[in-house]
């Protein structure tokens, strides 16, 4: 009897785990992007306005972008992890506000505005938090 997990259980799995863990990221982060105003702005990515749509637009991200992180990160120390989150917040946040979001919205790509800063913490913010949920429900699930 064989004790490894098969390759499709493993990806299921850590796609799901990191889905959670990227909504834990993405609710903290979020809270941020609601007092920076920027809700509004995420809603535009797919044609409506307001905060509200605008959150849920972020956390279903959230969720996308955490589900990667989950197949793609490894099992590792707690602050490997947590190293390995913020690289990827920094990775999202390059991909993220600086190129896909001005493409899909018609502006220039690349471009470090006055809101740059706030979204590179935001970003590695999101990518720490999502790192320590996922590490968290790695653990609860291994005992």
């Amino acid at each position: 009897m064989s004790t490894t997990t098969p390759v499709p259980t493993r990806l299921v799995t850590g796609a799901l785990s990191g889905a959670a863990a990227g909504i834990g990221g993405g609710i903290v982060f979020g809270i941020l992007m609601a007092m920076m105003g920027m809700l509004t702005m995420i809603a535009g990515l797919v044609g409506a306005s307001g905060p509200v749509i605008g959150l849920v637009v972020h956390l279903v991200i959230s969720a996308g972008i955490g589900a990667g992180f989950g197949v793609l990160a490894p099992h590792a120390r707690l602050w490997h992890l947590f190293g390995y989150g913020l690289l990827y917040g920094l990775a999202w946040w390059v991909l993220g506000p600086l190129v896909l979001m001005p493409a899909v919205l018609g502006m220039p790509i690349l471009q470090l505005g006055a809101t740059a800063l706030p979204s590179l913490l935001g970003h590695l913010l999101y990518g720490a938090v999502t790192a320590l949920v996922l590490y968290g429900i790695r653990h609860r699930t291994a005992h």
